[in-house]
């Protein structure tokens, strides 16, 4: 192995997304035996501009390119003089990917087995605060000229390769990163190999965090560190980047998929991680509010919000909203104009609703006309239905539930087997208690649909109107069954 050829790669590039960016400037040394046997050093045309900022950064402007060889033009040199090597670099997925992509280009195929000094050094010289090169080598006492460029970097990798030999005289730890099975070259420079081997194959959510521990992304999956490798080896710009930012993973189990979607859901809201797309943004929701005017009628309105709050009902458009509205109008002759479904402020004159008995004209009492909408109210609260869905839970002896209090996601627990558990006071000990909204309601929605009411448990709640004067018959014609109202939960998705 002493015998074997390195090659110490640095590529400085118009910068941008993997796809997109170009190499304005390249180095490669070649170490065989600990020394330097070689090196070759060049600028390059990138055939386009190159940003401010990199000029900035890096000091290569369009000026100094412009009579440059082009990539083409040197793409045969860099070919055969690594022909044979193992590709080492500062952060080997950038250099490598970057000088795939330009062969890529030009029609061709380039592979090398590669080594990257970040995971060897965060392996071989544990404990130090960062591992950028220029910090890891003031940390190290190695000397770093004519930094972010090319040559300038490739020296200081190759003194960083060299001591990092000198620290793994047998070569296990090099040969373990160059085992494809080990999948090391594979992982995120900043991210320990403990780290993953540490994630369960279970069902649960798992976090992506930066640096300073910040939440950058939440995923669920049935299998976490399947799910988690996966990110790791798409090649995609958006991949790519999210695996240079990651510093440490952590997980939760959650036992089953329902359960590991909410909880996804909840980290999405609370952290709005950076490279979420989906359920960043809170959905709109209709709800049906009622408040008390100054002639102290109570009112029915259709609120609109992104944020869940104490309502008379909820809905998730604004269609079913309405209609719901216009049918609890209609079945317990309340007016159309206290109910907003007439703009002005004349007598009632909905196209539909003629059954207002007259609060509008003052020939009804508020009193009588207050019972009505009282009744109204207390019959769309027992529509919405309690029931907890239970599943699978982390252990063999575990269930875990999500719970729906009045229509509305109320959080998710575990309990042992062996718990008496009855009533919805019996789960709430066992419950961590969460946000409702549109996307847990479509969560919910979605495994209804797909599951049927199997685990489902109903809790059951005694019928109280406040209206003595709404009778029997219309009652039942606000009040779905269980049936009815497990359909709407369906249908609705």
């Amino acid at each position: 192995m002493h015998s074997q050829l390195f090659a110490i790669i640095d590529v400085e590039t118009t910068g941008g997304g993997i796809a997109g960016n170009r190499i304005t400037e390249i180095c490669i040394a070649l170490l065989k035996n600990g020394e330097v046997v070689d090196k070759y050093t060049t600028l390059v045309n990138p055939e386009r501009d190159i940003p401010q900022h990199i000029t900035a950064l890096t000091g290569i402007d369009n000026e100094m390119v412009a009579d440059a060889p082009r990539f083409i033009e040197v793409a045969e040199r860099i070919e055969s003089f690594t022909k044979d090597t193992i590709f080492v670099a500062h952060n080997v997925s950038f250099d490598y990917n970057v000088i795939r992509g330009e062969f890529r280009l030009l029609g061709q195929h380039y592979n090398r087995k590669k080594l990257c000094t970040v995971r060897l050094s965060r392996k071989l010289i544990p404990g130090l605060l960062s591992y950028s090169l220029g910090r890891l080598c003031s940390s190290i006492n190695i000397p770093h000229l004519n930094q972010h460029r090319a040559e300038g970097d490739v020296d200081a990798t190759v003194i960083l390769f060299q001591r990092l030999l000198s620290l793994d005289e047998d070569l296990s730890v090099i040969n373990t990163f160059l085992n494809p099975l080990s999948k090391q070259a594979t992982l995120p420079p900043h991210l320990p190999a403990e780290q993953i081997e540490e994630l369960p194959e279970e069902a649960g959510i798992y976090l992506f965090k930066n640096q300073k521990h910040k939440v950058i992304y939440a995923g669920k999956a049935k299998n976490i560190k399947k799910r988690v490798l996966s990110h790791f080896y798409d090649k995609k710009t958006k991949e790519y980047h999210l695996g240079q930012e990651t510093h440490f993973i952590d997980y939760e189990l959650t036992g089953n998929e329902l359960l590991a979607l909410l909880v996804e859901s909840e980290h999405i809201r609370k952290h709005y991680p950076k490279y979420n797309r989906a359920q960043k943004w809170p959905a709109t929701t209709y709800q049906i509010i009622s408040y008390e005017n100054q002639r102290g009628v109570i009112q029915l309105a259709l609120g609109k919000t992104k944020v869940l709050h104490d309502s008379v009902s909820t809905f998730y458009n604004r269609t079913e909203a309405t209609e719901k509205l216009e049918e609890i109008c209609e079945i317990f002759k309340l007016c159309p104009r206290f109910c907003a479904l007439q703009s002005s402020s004349e007598k009632c004159s909905h196209y539909r609703i003629k059954n207002c008995e007259g609060i509008c004209e003052e020939t009804e009492t508020v009193e009588e006309y207050n019972l009505k909408v009282q009744a109204a109210i207390q019959s769309l609260k027992e529509n919405n239905l309690s029931f907890a869905i239970q599943g699978k839970g982390r252990t063999e002896g575990e269930i875990a539930f999500a719970l729906v209090v009045d229509g509305q996601y109320r959080g998710f627990g575990f309990f042992d087997r062996s718990d008496s558990i009855c009533t919805i006071e019996d789960y709430e000990p066992f419950m961590k208690l969460q946000q409702a909204s549109y996307h847990t309601h479509a969560i919910i929605r979605s495994h209804l649909k797909k599951n049927g009411e199997r685990n489902l448990v109903y809790f059951e709640k005694p019928l109280q109107l406040a209206n003595h004067r709404i009778n029997t018959m219309k009652k039942s014609a606000l009040t779905d069954s269980k049936e009815d109202v497990f359909a709407h939960w369906g249908e609705t998705l």
